[in-house]
């Protein structure tokens, strides 16, 4: 059964996000709140956990998935970043985009896209989100918390943990997240490319 952290939006409760720390460690995946929706998040090196994730979500290894990263000098162990790209990614950092990338050494070959070896990586604009990812002392493997064959995210952490009793280790309550998922940008070519529209305003990159 999965467990319930409800936690303060702007002031978290550490012992809580520690204990949601020691299930990410034992191989849990949990939902959490983030600065556009809920997401699914997991240890970047869990084979069985990633594998979890991805049967939660229904995608397989050539949907790309997201490294959550603490700030963009964490960005830049995962992915090969120019200077141009490295501008550009400042001006949007933190905020709710996910930039694809191509993946360093350090991200796990299953978990980077088969063909293009590439990933999404992204720092996220969100206090709980943050003490998270600080506590847990490295970058967290994300996917939106979308289901099979639904368009919206889940936005409810009791509706969360409703549907997900047996397949996550915990749900951290935050409130309400955004139903928007975050705006997806294709770095990896010689203009940045939106993939999908969604919370972060592309301007923000001159976009």
């Amino acid at each position: 059964m999965a467990q319930f952290f409800s936690v303060h939006p702007d002031n978290p409760q550490i012992r809580l996000l520690k204990q949601a720390v020691q299930l990410l460690n034992q191989g849990s995946v949990l939902a959490v709140p983030t600065d556009s929706s809920y997401a699914l998040v997991c240890h970047l090196d869990d084979k069985n956990a990633v594998d979890q994730l991805r049967r939660i979500r229904g995608v397989d290894e050539k949907h790309h998935l997201t490294v959550l990263c603490r700030d963009l000098s964490e960005l830049a162990n995962y992915a090969k970043v120019d200077n141009r790209q490295f501008r550009a990614i400042k001006q949007a950092t933190p905020g709710a985009f996910t930039f694809i990338l191509e993946a360093t050494k350090e991200i796990p070959r299953r978990v980077s896209h088969p063909q293009r070896k590439t990933i999404g990586l992204r720092v996220p604009d969100h206090k709980v989100l943050q003490e998270l990812l600080a506590l847990h002392g490295a970058p967290l493997l994300a996917a939106t918390l979308i289901l099979p064959d639904e368009e919206q995210p889940l936005n409810d952490p009791e509706n969360i943990r409703e549907r997900l009793e047996h397949q996550v280790g915990a749900v951290i309550d935050a409130g309400a997240c955004s139903l928007e998922p975050t705006t997806v940008i294709d770095m990896t070519g010689d203009e940045p490319e939106i993939l999908r529209h969604g919370q972060g305003d592309p301007a923000r990159l001159g976009l």
